[in-house]
This record gives C-alpha cells, sequence and structure tokens, in this order.
C-alpha cells in the first residue's frame, strides 16, 4: 500500500494544479504573467518571476533524478548554474515553453511519487544525508515558499 505517497504527491499537485489549502496554486499564481513581467526585477536584489520558477524546476529535477538513483549535487558547492538555471532567452515563446516544462516536470514528479512505495520513504536520497520522505515533503515546501514570492512579484510588475 503506498498510502503515504499517494498523501505526499496529492499536497504537491494541490500546490501546482489544484485548490491549495494556503491560496492559489502555482498555475492559478504564474497565469496571465507575461514574459516581460516575469523577467522583471522590480525589487532590487531579488529573483524574478521567471528565476524562481526555473529554480524551482530545477530542484523537482533533482528529487526525481534522485528517484532514479542519481545523486543530487552537493551543497553548498553546488555551481549556482545547477541552483539558478540562467535564463537567455526572454521572448514570449521562451516563457510559455518554460512554464509548459514546469509544470510537466511537476506532474512527472507527482507521478513517480505515486510509483513510490511507503516503504522506500526511509531510503537515503543519493547524494544527501536526509531520506525520501523528506525530500518529498520538502519538495512541496520549496514550491510553497516560492509561490508567495511569485505572487507579490507579479503584483508588483
Amino acid at each position: 500500500m503506498n498510502a503515504e505517497c499517494n498523501r505526499i504527491a496529492q499536497q504537491l499537485a494541490s500546490t501546482i494544479n489544484g485548490e491549495a489549502w494556503y491560496g492559489d496554486s502555482l498555475r492559478q499564481i504564474v497565469a496571465g504573467v507575461t514574459a516581460r513581467q516575469a523577467h522583471a526585477h522590480p525589487i532590487a536584489n531579488a529573483h524574478s518571476v521567471w528565476e524562481l520558477v526555473r529554480h524551482v524546476e530545477a530542484w523537482v529535477r533533482f528529487a526525481l533524478g534522485a528517484v532514479e538513483g542519481k545523486p543530487i549535487p552537493p551543497w553548498p558547492a553546488m555551481p549556482i548554474e545547477l541552483d539558478w538555471p540562467a535564463i537567455t532567452d526572454t521572448t514570449d515563446a521562451a516563457w510559455k515553453q518554460d512554464v509548459e516544462s514546469f509544470f510537466s516536470t511537476h506532474l512527472k514528479l507527482v507521478e513517480a511519487i505515486q510509483a513510490f512505495t511507503d516503504e522506500r520513504l526511509d531510503a537515503t536520497v543519493p547524494g544527501r544525508a536526509y531520506n525520501f520522505y523528506r525530500l518529498f515533503q520538502s519538495t512541496t515546501q520549496h514550491a510553497v515558499y516560492h509561490a508567495g514570492q511569485i505572487a507579490l512579484l507579479k503584483k508588483l510588475s
């Protein structure tokens, strides 16, 4: 039985696409954001919406890799471009593609968590000293944390 994995997957899914307890899902927050707004830096020395979207997706990719046995790069020695992937194309098409990738990658992780077994939740994440339970829970917390930032930046841009 994968009851706990299903609960974790549901939490991530609602954070990204559903009815999140805390407020709007990331899909609702990102809806209507233009490439110009996404690339804007309305708060000095803060990340843009686009940078945050790419950063959150990067960590979802790390989690997906870990499920497949790939070690998550070491922290804090991780190269910045892995943690905060550069934005080299600021066109509307590039923004649309990054948003689609963001949601597609999250859906893959939701599916991977659903296919995971509760018995494996205590296993150590490759490249880390913590278990998959913490990784999966933290992935949702990470998305919620940055969702608040994205919502604020959206209002300011």
